[in-house]
């Protein structure tokens, strides 16, 4: 019997008329009843002509309570429920006699009847657990997302909002009849039942389930609109595509989203021949393909039946693999990231690869790391992944976050053969302190750095280099300034954190003559979440693309890093080439030195006011507006020398390839770099003079040494008192290390 009851509360039927009210002001109603009809208009489902004539008639009729009745008597009809607050605010629901057809992928309007006996001026609200989120989010930095099981995601088909934007109001007028307008859109095709709940504030429902009702939909075919993708060169591709309505909604719907697509993307991946299904009517669709490439934009008009293929032709602004230089990401997360499939478990290969290539990401190093280890390294294999392509590649390798380590800054392992540290079963097991892991992952053939370097750097103003020593409290390259005096780290990564953060400390170091270089990243998409490769590090590969090669110039520095919107290809110092020769040039003495480079860089004509002017502590850390000159479209082509500009030239930011040239004297062993700041920075040369090694700055290596201390001050907490006598020692080596640089140093 109350599983009977409560079937007859849910579901009265369908064709029981809602009620009339009568006793309303006829000039009130139909007043609300155009606004409701030039909203249908501006959304582009309009009443059917000839109700709409009724309706006018109606109310225009001399008998104000044979009009209210008319205009009842007409919506009634498209109403989809009724909603009744009665004289205590409480709410109820009833079925209405629209016909109950959504469409897949797309919205559909439906009428409110709404019956306010309580003559209240609050607002509707609907909600429907077919509508509830697809995953839900932790908050904080690289915390996992919480797992939702299958039968959830197949019942959350549903987006479920009440239109409140003009024409139409806010709040309810209190009127004791007006119609509301309903939008419901749909992931899926065929039959679908759906719950909808409405209240007008907390505590405002009816009991017994009254306030919600459970109808069943048949979700139509949206129109598969086949795209023909090409490249600038005319042949098949990936690419990314922002398709929005009149409204600005897009499609398919985020919220809704099914692998391969992310709910946090506005875009979607397709490569030619690949469908997306979309409801009949007119879009606006962005399209591109990666930083080098144009946005370009279009209508795109469907029709109620499939039509011939709709042709995206790419558009690329820059070429840098046209000059060797291969574009990477190397720290691309496929789990742990709010993705609907199991999000505490991830992103199956072929999906991430998708994202990669409709960003023409040549190398993207997918990484596993606490939240996802167990499952995730079942995708580890130490080669490069069997879906990668001739200028595509996928490999999965390891980032230390989440482990006992974590605390001293997290590790970037790449080319790793194996990837269980030795004698453990579980990550509780691995070591403490970074200097073992990083020191294990270099014994195979690793190529290893720190991720998100500036996390615990961060400093009081953008100086570059910095006297003021951070607080080394945080994730990032912390315990480098240890590291790098046991010949431990190959790199540091930027582009994901703020430049001035992470350049300080390798500037500091590279002045006391350690070589570690820098690699470009994204954390996608725990720090940047709108797409992979946001931070690029290019490297200069000899002949076709392949990762033995492509890992080994990462760790010879024979690359840059950049947001992708400015190059520098081809950096050379007299006639030593960045990365090439161990990177150094010999002077016999003092001499003055050519600087060359081929420069590219890509600006809006218009300045971006909102990035240009945002603090370099805010997203986008690194951002080609950001060194925009003024109101022109120029940016400023820096030579760094020892952490200092000694020389700049502006280009014009107009995706040209301009060669620039500097001459610039050398006075004493110094490292030279290139920079468009903060968009895109090379590797050094490293300059020796008589054959004296680099000792560029007593103040550097003052900072380095204070910054050892203060980083044992904050890490020696955490390391587990059987290792802390070794990392005691490792800290000491790096004081005497620091001391002797000091000693050695003459330039303060």
């Amino acid at each position: 019997m109350p599983s009977l009851l409560l079937a007859l509360l849910l579901a009265a039927p369908a064709d029981e008329p809602l009620p009339i009210v009568s006793g309303v002001e006829a000039q009130p109603l139909a007043a609300q009843v155009r606004r409701l009809l030039d909203a249908l208009d501006y959304l582009g489902q309009p009443l059917p002509e000839d109700d709409r004539r009724a309706l006018e008639t109606a109310m225009k009729g001399a008998d104000g309570p044979q009009a209210v009745r008319a205009i009842q008597e007409i919506l009634d009809k498209h109403a989809l429920v009724g909603v009744t607050i009665n004289p205590e605010s409480r709410v109820k629901v009833a079925p209405g006699a629209a016909p109950r057809q959504l469409v897949e992928q797309g919205w559909r309007n439906f009428l409110v009847k709404v019956i306010n006996e309580a003559g209240i001026t609050s607002r509707l609200r609907v909600e429907s657990p077919n509508a509830a989120p697809m995953v839900k989010r932790s908050r904080g930095a690289k915390e996992p997302t919480l797992e939702i099981s299958p039968d959830q995601v197949r019942d959350r088909f549903l987006d479920a909002t009440m239109f409140d934007d003009q024409p139409m109001t806010k709040s309810l007028s209190g009127l004791g009849v007006e119609y509301r307008l309903l939008q419901l859109f749909c992931r899926d095709v065929g039959k679908r039942e759906a719950t909808l709940a409405f209240d007008v504030g907390q505590g405002t429902q009816d009991l017994g389930f009254r306030s919600e009702v459970a109808l069943l939909f048949d979700s139509l075919p949206a129109s598969p609109v086949t795209l023909r993708v090409l490249d600038h060169d005319g042949e098949p591709t990936m690419a990314w595509f922002r398709i929005t309505d009149k409204l600005g909604r897009v499609y398919p719907s985020q919220t809704r989203r099914l692998a391969p697509d992310f709910f946090f993307h506005p875009q979607v991946y397709r490569g030619d021949g690949e469908t997306i299904p979309l409801p009949a009517g007119t879009y606006t669709v962005e399209f591109g393909r990666g930083p080098e490439y144009h946005i370009d934009s279009r209508t795109l008009v469907v029709p109620e039946k499939p039509v011939a293929p709709e042709s995206f032709r790419l558009r690329r602004w820059v070429e840098p693999k046209s000059f060797g230089w291969w574009s990477g990401d190397h720290h691309v997360h496929g789990a742990g990231c709010a993705h609907y499939e199991n999000p505490t478990q991830g992103v199956k290969p072929e999906d991430m690869f998708r994202h990669a290539l409709g960003e023409d990401l040549n190398v993207a190093c997918v990484l596993s790391w606490g939240p996802c280890w167990y499952f995730q390294k079942q995708y580890f294999d130490g080669k490069v992944h069997q879906l990668s392509e001739k200028d595509y590649l996928l490999r999965y390798d390891v980032e230390v976050s989440g482990f006992p380590s974590s605390h001293a800054g997290h590790l970037v392992l790449l080319n790793l053969g194996e990837d269980d540290y030795p004698g453990t079963e579980r990550i509780e097991d691995w070591p403490s302190w970074d200097l073992p892991i990083l020191k294990w992952a270099k014994a195979q053939g690793g190529v290893v750095g720190f991720a998100h370097s500036g996390w615990g750097l961060d400093l009081p103003d953008d100086t570059l280099p910095s006297d003021v020593v951070p607080p080394f409290s945080g994730i990032g390259a912390n315990e480098y300034i240890v590291d790098i005096t046991h010949d431990a780290c190959d790199f540091i990564s930027t582009v994901d954190t703020p430049a001035p953060w992470e350049l300080n400390i390798w500037y500091h170091t590279l002045n006391c003559g350690y070589r570690c270089r820098i690699s470009g990243e994204t954390d996608f998409p725990c720090i940047y979440g709108e797409r992979v490769g946001l931070g690029r590090v290019y490297v200069k590969v000899d002949g076709e693309l392949n990762y033995p090669d492509w890992v080994q110039g990462l760790k010879d520095g024979r690359s840059y890093v950049s947001d992708g919107l400015s190059h520098l290809l081809d950096f050379t110092v007299d006639d030593v080439a960045v990365g090439e020769k161990g990177s150094q040039l010999d002077l016999e003495s003092p001499k003055t030195v050519t600087i060359t480079a081929k420069v590219s860089a890509l600006l809006g004509e218009k300045p971006d006011e909102v990035i240009r002017t945002r603090p370099l502590s805010k997203k986008p850390y690194w951002h080609v507006e950001r060194a925009r000159v003024g109101a022109t479209r120029t940016v400023p082509v820096e030579v760094v020398m020892n952490g200092r500009p000694v020389a700049s030239k502006t280009i014009v930011a107009d995706g040209s390839l301009q060669t620039v040239s500097f001459d610039v004297p050398v006075e004493k062993s110094s490292w030279v770099a290139l920079r468009v700041y903060p968009s895109s920075h090379t590797n050094p040369v490293f300059i020796e003079v008589d054959g004296k090694p680099i000792r560029a700055s007593r103040k550097s290596a003052e900072w380095c040494l204070k910054g050892v201390e203060r980083c044992w001050e904050q890490k020696r907490p955490k390391i587990r008192g059987d290792e802390l006598e070794a990392a005691r020692d490792a800290y000491e080596h790096a004081r005497q290390a620091y001391r002797r640089r000091l000693n050695e140093s003459e330039t303060e």
